[in-house]
């Protein structure tokens, strides 16, 4: 293996290594990153770490000393004991970190949010979230319980329960990110109580794609969420690499704003989450996991099937409260995202972190309505630049956040959640006409 072998001075005896060596090693084969100038070798320990190994891989060959650190905030004594047996060298004196004024100031603001306790949670807070939570779903069954199947109790019920869907949603993503809890393993612990048992969901597939997510959001190839060109193309790059390598239409992308409606939002979960969830857990023969979810199915069936007729009625009632769930959560995740830059990984690996989280996300307004509607994730920013921080704090760091990308010219979005869902629209519509422009034009008639 060629590698510079200038060795570092001082009692390290381990080689250094140039930019141009380490870039090298970002195949699943061999993966190399850099966290504060050192160089570790995480091949072997990608396959077992908690995130599961495409987060590492996804920042081979790179500097990943902003989202190692973002996403361990809470216990980076604890994980470096795990980075200690796969240092292997360090990079080279003379090799640059570039735009090392935005990191700096951004770790100050991080140590700022610290010092104001803005990473520690209200367990006052996340008790009245899990206690409404529980409110709406027990409501939904004594409304059919007590008031009868007619339209009228059943309309009301499906709506509790869907309510009580959505909240136990973001309720999990808060536990997922590790930022209810000080004591991770009782984070990780009540997130697999909540997103299996009572949402029938796998959180081991949740993890693998949300820290995804969070590591290179936008990224094309590397963020799960922008894996749809099978249906959709978004941003500016995805709709002309898609028209170029076509010999053939396969799906009319210029008409994708109008179906996004009928086979976006309403069929994500009901349809494609249902199915990966439970192909999740079989394949990577997840048992105990499996077992809890099912757990949750045969609760609702035994408490909901009696009062609606039996199993169809059941059905029914369980595939439309999907629907509504779904919708209800695409149009809140996908404001925050599709209108943003979607980009591939060699620009965005150029960025910051503060960079990077702004090109891809934006937020909507703060209300009362919207922070309950949203989960708080109409600070999507702040979301995606402190992923640990509790999200009932995230409004108290916005006015820092938007001072420092004043500071350094970095764009900061706000919009109003109608403005929101109407761009989601707009930029389809946008992409799906370059596309087909892009495809005339390769493809001439």
């Amino acid at each position: 293996m060629a590698t510079a072998n200038r060795m570092k001075k001082g009692t390290d005896s381990l080689p250094s290594y140039s930019w141009e060596e380490i870039n090298k090693h970002s195949e699943k084969s061999s993966r190399w990153i850099v966290i504060d100038r050192e160089v570790y070798d995480v091949t072997n320990w990608s396959k077992k770490h908690p995130g599961g190994s495409s987060v590492l891989g996804h920042s081979a060959g790179q500097d990943a000393t902003e989202v190692f650190q973002a996403m361990h905030r809470n216990n980076l004594s604890y994980v470096n004991k795990f980075l200690r047996p796969l240092k292997i060298g360090r990079l080279e004196d003379s090799e640059v970190v570039p735009h090392m004024d935005i990191r700096q100031d951004f770790a100050k603001l991080e140590k700022t949010a610290a010092k104001m306790g803005l990473f520690d949670a209200s367990f006052t807070f996340f008790a009245i979230v899990f206690l409404h939570i529980v409110v709406f779903d027990i409501a939904s069954y004594l409304v059919l319980r007590y008031y009868g199947s007619g339209w009228i109790p059943w309309m009301i019920s499906i709506t509790l329960f869907t309510t009580a869907q959505v909240q136990m949603g973001w309720h999990h993503h808060d536990a997922g990110h590790l930022s209810i809890f000080k004591n991770n393993t009782l984070n990780r612990f009540y997130h697999k109580l909540l997103i299996c048992l009572m949402k029938g969901t796998c959180s081991h597939w949740w993890n693998h794609l949300h820290y995804q997510h969070h590591a290179k959001p936008n990224v094309i190839g590397k963020d799960p969420d922008v894996r749809v060109e099978a249906l959709f193309v978004v941003g500016n790059v995805m709709p002309v690499e898609t028209a170029k390598s076509q010999e053939k239409v396969t799906m009319p992308y210029n008409w994708q704003h109008r179906y996004f409606l009928i086979i976006g939002p309403p069929l994500l979960f009901p349809v494609y989450f249902q199915f990966m969830n439970f192909r999740h857990a079989y394949t990577r023969k997840l048992w105990l996991e499996l077992a809890v979810m099912v757990s949750f199915y045969v609760r609702i069936y035994l408490m909901y099937a009696p009062l609606l007729g039996g199993l169809w009625g059941f059905l029914l009632y369980y595939e439309i409260n999907r629907v509504l769930e779904s919708t209800w959560f695409t149009w809140v995740s996908q404001t925050n995202h599709i209108p943003m830059t979607v980009e591939k990984d060699e620009s965005h690996s150029a960025n910051t972190w503060l960079t990077a989280q702004l090109k891809a996300t934006c937020n909507v307004e703060k209300s009362f309505f919207n922070d309950w509607f949203t989960g708080h994730l109409n600070f999507q920013i702040e979301h995606h630049l402190f992923p640990q921080m509790p999200r009932h704090n995230l409004y108290k760091i916005a006015p820092l956040v938007k001072s420092l990308c004043e500071k350094h010219d970095v764009t900061y979005k706000v919009k109003s959640l109608k403005a929101g869902f109407l761009d989601v629209i707009s930029s389809l519509k946008k992409s799906g006409e370059l596309w087909l422009h892009t495809y005339n034009e390769f493809h001439p008639m």
